[in-house]
C-alpha cells in the first residue's frame, strides 16, 4: 500500500482552515483550532490512531465554537476520504471499547461509502474549556458524513465529562486505525457490490 495522505483546504465567511492527515504515520500532529481543548482533543485522536495530523483553523469564535468544531469535522471526513481514495486492501470495519479511569466509551466504524451516524452520550456540563458539550456530537456528525462513512459512538459508563469527550475522540482514533489498516488477503474493496 502506498502512503496514504488526504488534504483538504475549505474557505467560507466563517471559517478558514488547512488540514492534512496521514493515515499511515506515527501520531504526530500540529493542531491550532484556537479551541484548546478542542486541540487536545484532535490530539488524541491522532496520537492513538497513529495519525499524523496537520490542522490550522480561523474561525469566528468571537461568535461562539460552532462554526469552528463542525467545519474542522466537515474537513477531516473529506481528508480521510481522500485519503482512502478507492478502499481497496483495507480491513473496512473497525471497533473499539476504551477506558478512561470511570468511563467506557465504544467507537464503531464502517468504511462503507454510505453515511449515517449514530451517538449516545449525555454531558452534564455545558463546556469543556471553550469547547461547548453539545459540539462533540456535531464534529462526529460531520466527520461521518463527509468521509462517508457508518460511524456509531456511545458511552457505555458516564462519569467526568473531560473523561468522557476525551474517551470518545481516542477510540474513535483507535476505531479508525482498525478500519483502514491493510488486508493481505483482500485484493480489491471488501465488498459483495464490487465497489465501496
Amino acid at each position: 500500500m502506498t502512503e496514504r495522505i488526504g488534504r483538504c483546504m475549505r474557505k467560507t465567511k466563517e471559517t478558514e482552515i488547512s488540514l492534512s492527515i496521514n493515515l499511515d504515520g506515527q501520531g504526530k500532529n500540529r493542531i491550532n483550532t484556537g479551541i484548546p481543548f478542542f486541540d487536545h482533543m484532535l490530539h488524541g485522536f491522532a496520537r492513538h490512531g497513529l495519525f499524523d495530523l496537520d490542522v490550522d483553523v480561523k474561525g469566528d469564535l468571537e461568535v461562539d465554537c460552532h462554526h469552528t468544531v463542525e467545519d474542522t469535522g466537515i474537513v477531516l471526513g473529506q481528508a480521510i476520504a481522500d485519503a482512502l481514495g478507492d478502499k481497496a486492501g483495507i480491513k473496512r470495519y473497525g471497533s473499539f471499547i476504551l477506558p478512561m479511569d470511570e468511563v467506557l466509551a465504544l467507537c464503531a466504524v464502517d468504511l462503507c461509502g454510505r453515511p449515517y451516524f449514530k451517538y449516545d452520550a449525555e454531558f452534564t456540563v455545558q463546556r469543556l474549556g471553550g469547547l461547548d458539550t453539545e459540539m462533540v456530537r456535531e464534529f462526529f456528525y460531520a466527520v461521518s458524513y463527509s468521509a462517508a462513512m457508518n460511524l456509531h459512538l456511545k458511552i457505555l459508563d458516564a462519569g467526568n465529562n473531560h473523561h468522557m469527550a476525551e474517551a470518545m475522540f481516542k477510540a474513535f482514533g483507535k476505531t479508525l486505525d482498525a478500519a483502514t489498516m491493510a488486508e493481505s488477503r483482500m485484493q480489491g474493496v471488501w465488498s459483495t457490490k464490487g465497489s465501496l
